[in-house]
């Protein structure tokens, strides 16, 4: 893997991430399972990984936080558990949080919609707020975990523009997500939680038709799309999010990242 940029998206694998802005350094929904693994998602939905991370947890480089979307198995598996330092503060939904504190670790940060969480580093700022998100429509949500979307609003010492990362989180369409673009205008870039996943014939995460319908929406000058061939419950490939961007041209422009390579902000 190539040395990591400073301001910059770099993609591990499933909705792994690391994202770096200025003096902040911030990892997205650690799955560090390898190829042929079993994730226990829950809710007795089971998938082996078709993948391999572009890291492990010893290569990581110190964190300022980590952003927990939401508490299923190809979001915080049991490697993370094991090796992530338990100390590093953990952003995410209170369910998740509370559920952290009970596994060791001592810095869960829990959100609810619209909850922000500011840290300051060498004069600069990264706030973190919570966004709505999804899971699925109908009386199925209500038996899965909470999950939250954030906003990432990276402020640079001495000032100048600040640079927003818009993470989804595993959301399917809903009208609450229009609220994100009237909250905050401008996004840099969107990280989208892909692949159709499916369970009893529901949506579990936007497929490509939806994904397409959330950058008409927000309208962001970048999209990253992750989360989207790592496991065989997810249905909707990556080729199809292509051929639907082809065919509708929503004003962003795509970054298809292999795992490993990085996008400079």
């Amino acid at each position: 893997m190539r040395p990591l940029e400073t301001d910059s998206v770099t993609f591990i694998g499933t909705a792994t991430a690391l994202l770096r802005l200025g003096p902040f350094t911030v990892l997205t929904d650690p799955d560090f399972l390898h190829r042929g693994q079993w994730s226990y998602f829950g809710q007795g939905l089971v998938s082996r990984r078709r993948t391999e991370p572009a890291m492990r947890p010893a290569e990581l480089p110190p964190l300022n936080a980590v952003v927990v979307s939401h508490l299923h198995g190809d979001h915080f598996d049991r490697i993370a558990r094991r090796e992530l330092p338990h100390d590093v503060p953990i952003v995410t939904t209170g369910h998740a949080a509370a559920k952290l504190g009970k596994r060791g670790f001592t810095e869960p940060v829990p959100l609810a919609t619209w909850a922000r969480q500011d840290f300051i580093e060498s004069g600069a700022t990264l706030g973190i707020t919570a966004v709505p998100a999804r899971h699925t429509a109908g009386p199925l949500n209500r038996l899965l975990p909470p999950v939250m979307g954030s906003v990432l609003e990276y402020h640079p010492a001495g000032g100048g523009a600040p640079k927003r990362l818009y993470l989804s989180g595993d959301t399917v369409m809903h009208g609450g997500l229009a609220a994100i673009r009237q909250r905050f205008g401008h996004l840099d870039v969107a990280v989208l939680h892909l692949g159709g996943a499916r369970a009893l014939g529901v949506l579990l995460s936007m497929d490509h038709e939806q994904g397409v319908d959330l950058l008409e929406l927000l309208r962001p000058e970048r999209v990253v799309p992750v989360h989207h061939d790592d496991y065989g419950l997810f249905g909707s490939p990556l080729s199809n999010f292509e051929a639907e961007l082809d065919r509708r041209r929503p004003p962003t422009e795509l970054h298809r990242l292999r795992r490993g390579e990085s996008l400079a902000l």
